[in-house]
């Protein structure tokens, strides 16, 4: 199961962790809880189970803020090379 998962893991956390919008205008989600929600949700929905996931990345709200964050920085020095 941890190919399946990992690769869902990476899947998901490309197509749904993005910065903050400049402004803070609406846009993507920046509530780590309900991000991890969605992640957890959408694993079951491939029939990959939570345990599978904290088998592969450890603490799941840690991941999805590290991830968040980093998406964020990432961000913030492109607008400053712009």
């Amino acid at each position: 199961m941890s190919d399946k998962a990992l690769e869902f893991i990476d899947f998901w956390a490309e197509n749904s962790i993005h910065a903050v919008e400049q402004y803070r205008t609406a846009g993507a989600s920046q509530d780590v809880a309900e991000l991890t929600r969605r992640l957890i949700d959408a694993a079951e929905g491939q029939g990959i189970s939570e345990a599978d996931l904290r088998a592969e990345i450890g603490d799941i709200t840690d991941y999805v803020g590290e991830k968040l964050k980093a998406a964020n920085m990432a961000e913030s020095e492109r607008r400053k090379t712009t």
